[in-house]
């Protein structure tokens, strides 16, 4: 029997052992007990009893610390045997184990875990309080995670110290002393990172070291550890390329299931393409039977695709009709470069025959062969809108919604249709260029969508709404988020279904994956993703983003002239976006404006400024434009319009004070936006400041919190 290699898909702890010695990590000598071992009579030593499935063998009393004699480990090892065996467990074998003497720290938790798994996120090292009890300690004080591909050794070990198990360790609690070095604990760090390397290349997910301990040279030595093989799966052929032009700037586009009745979801679809900037005779009805159809030339099946290929075929068919076009159209290779899929029943809770199976069953053979493929969006897809061209694939009629105007720098992507609806409608002064419903995503996902905007100059930043991810996806967004960060190209995402009751919501609306979520949230700020943490904040970001899509963290100056939104912007300033502050040279230049506009006596020269109702436009320009020379690299201004020193109400008045302050902004390089904390009755005062391209908030609790989501 040669142990070291029972138990397909489960590394036992010899074997975990060996790993470790590779990744210069420091096991404790063993041996089987039956071979020769490395103890000498009496030298303690720990027994442990080995069995396949095994993974915590103090549970079970499959652990005992004796002194080094054969007879006593014989008996220990039959035990133990016995055991684990009435248990269900498949014995490998009894381990012999150098008793390593520990660093204690009086009174103080001395003993770490780690464990490094590899997930939907790639590999991650968890690193924290170990022991029997490293699930009650990890309550205290939460473990650390590391995704590997975002953290260096390096930078892990300036964490660790900041942690309650690296301050216990390096002796920097009062009172205590160091147990170990740095030097030594950055070698540690770096055996992890090449243990989890070893542990891709022999095909394994998980290695769980518990506890790891500090010897009496202060070398942290992992004590127990096991593993688990990966499962093996088939890499998803990636959709073709190329489609992101054939959803933003289409030239044919077909329609299938449009129907004489004006409530149809292909009906209104076609009613909204009709704004689409599209030559005659390029917008298309598939409909067999006839030649014209509500105006518009028809087609009589996909078929007639092969020879005159689409942009963008609509199937607003029913599942299984739509799922045998599909087919039709990989059969006759070729007839468009995106179909999306109206319909719900596919890969869904409504699916009962398995259609969405055979939709990327059949997607996957074609490309896993080289055939032609479509790339394919939805199921259960809402739509689209490139408000540049006039484009909108919904099937929301024109009396319950209108798609925002113009173009701009933002895209927003959302698994949820409604969702993503409700954004525009909330913000309808968005500048946007691309507005996508992901739907299902049983081909087209997140990723694939971030990885076509990441290389279209026109898009500057981008929001998305997530309900989950599916296998592969949050590690490849990711990646792709870090390098849209690093190209000054933020990504903002609003991460729906993070407790039990969103969770539960989330799988019943779009059957979306959830995994740990600390894990993943940990693996989305180092990748520089803006998370916010609710709707209200996500959609505060995505003003800011319309405005300024490369806004950069930095100091805040606030000027208002109502007190109590100076007080409540000190409340909330911090982290990312801190409190700006005024020189010494730039509080005598604001006293003798203030002096100028007869409120030297009225106004406390500090930021944040409240310069009370008695400030008009010009006292406005002056400070801001003080402000704008300042360190602030962000101004959020306040105009509580109930005074007649402001005649904002006035429509060309306030656009042409919006367009004057944004001129100044971008050329000074920094952000501005306004707050109109009054009621509906100053709509239009709002949506003409909005006009002059600066976001424009009801609150200024809003943009602030807009600001921390992008922080």
């Amino acid at each position: 029997m040669n142990p070291m290699a029972a138990g397909a898909g489960f590394l036992h702890e010899a074997a975990c052992y060996g790993l470790l010695s590779r990744a210069g990590l420091h096991p404790p000598k063993h041996g089987w007990l039956g071979s020769v071992l490395p103890f000498a009579e009496g030298e303690p030593v720990v027994v442990k009893g080995i069995a396949e499935g095994l993974w915590h063998k103090s549970e079970m009393g499959a652990v005992r610390f004796l002194s080094f004699d054969g007879e006593a480990l014989d008996s220990a090892g039959k035990e133990m045997r016995a055991r684990v065996e009435a248990e269900g467990y498949p014995w490998i074998g009894t381990l012999v184990c150098e008793r390593i003497e520990m660093a204690t720290s009086p009174g103080l938790p001395t003993e770490g875990f780690a464990a490094l798994t590899k997930g939907e996120g790639g590999w991650i090292c968890v690193l924290g309080l170990g022991g029997m009890q490293a699930d009650a300690l990890g309550r205290l004080a939460p473990p650390l995670r590391w995704p590997l591909a975002f953290v260096s050794p390096r930078l892990a070990l300036q964490e660790l110290e900041a942690h309650l198990l690296g301050q216990v360790w390096l002796g920097t609690l009062r009172g205590t002393k160091p147990l170990t070095t740095r030097p030594k604990l950055l070698a540690f760090l770096e055996g992890l990172w090449t243990a989890a390397e070893l542990a891709e290349s022999e095909g394994l997910d998980l290695l769980e070291l518990n506890p790891v301990a500090l010897d009496a040279q202060g070398g942290p030595r992992p004590l127990d550890g096991v593993g688990r093989g990966a499962v093996a799966t088939l890499a998803r052929p990636s959709p073709p390329s190329g489609f992101l032009r054939a959803l933003k700037a289409p030239s044919r586009i077909a329609v299938a299931g449009v129907s004489s009745r004006p409530d149809g979801a292909g009906r209104i679809i076609i009613e909204n393409l009709r704004t689409a900037q599209l030559p005659e005779g390029d917008l298309m009805v598939i409909r067999p039977g006839e030649s014209r159809f509500l105006g518009l030339p028809c087609l009589p099946d996909v078929k007639a695709l092969r020879e005159a290929p689409v942009d963008l075929l609509v199937l607003a068919l029913p599942a299984a009709v739509a799922l045998e076009s599909l087919e039709a159209l990989i059969c006759q290779g070729g007839g468009a470069a995106v179909v999306a899929l109206v319909a719900g029943g596919l890969g869904d809770g409504a699916d009962t025959g398995g259609l969405g199976t055979q939709l990327t069953g059949m997607l996957n053979e074609a490309r896993r062969e080289g055939r032609w493929t479509p790339a394919v969006l939805g199921p259960n897809f809402l739509g689209h809108v490139v408000p540049a061209r006039g484009i909108n694939t919904t099937f929301i009629p024109g009396d319950k919604w209108t798609p925002p105007p113009g173009g701009g720098p933002l895209a927003l992507l959302s698994q949820s249709g409604a969702f993503l609806l409700s954004r525009l409608s909330v913000n309808p002064e968005l500048p946007l260029a691309l507005a996508v419903a992901l739907g299902n995503q049983l081909d087209l996902r997140l990723p694939d969508l971030l990885q076509a905007l990441e290389g279209d100059p026109e898009i500057r930043s981008v929001a998305a709404y997530v309900e989950g991810f599916a296998p592969g996806d949050l590690e490849a967004t990711a990646f792709i988020a870090a390098r849209m960060k690093q190209a000054g190209r933020p990504l903002l995402l609003y991460r729906a279904g993070r407790t039990d009751a969103g969770l539960v919501a989330a799988a019943s609306h779009t059957g979306a994956l959830a995994g740990d979520q600390d894990l993943e949230q940990a693996l989305l700020n180092r990748a520089g993703v803006k998370l916010a943490p609710t709707i209200a904040a996500f959609d505060a970001g995505l003003a800011w983003l319309g405005a300024f899509p490369s806004l950069e963290p930095g100091p805040v100056a606030v000027l208002t002239n109502a007190g109590f939104e100076s007080v409540a912007a000190g409340d909330l300033m911090g982290g990312a976006f801190p409190p700006a502050r005024l020189s010494g040279k730039e509080v005598a230049s604001l006293c003798e404006i203030l002096k100028v506009h007869g409120l030297e006596n009225l106004v406390s020269p500090q930021l944040p400024l409240d310069i009370t109702p008695m400030a008009d436009e010009a006292a406005y320009g002056a400070i801001l434009e003080l402000l704008l020379d300042g360190e602030a690299k962000v101004l959020v201004v306040g105009l509580v319009p109930f005074t007649r020193k402001l005649e904002l109400e006035d429509i060309q008045r306030a656009t042409a004070f919006a367009r004057d302050l944004k001129a100044q902004a971008d050329q000074q390089g920094k952000a501005v936006a306004l707050v109109v904390d009054a009621g509906p009755a100053h709509d239009p005062m709002r949506k003409a400041l909005a006009s002059g391209g600066l976001p424009v908030f009801s609150r200024m609790e809003e943009a602030l919190e807009g600001l921390k989501a992008l922080g």
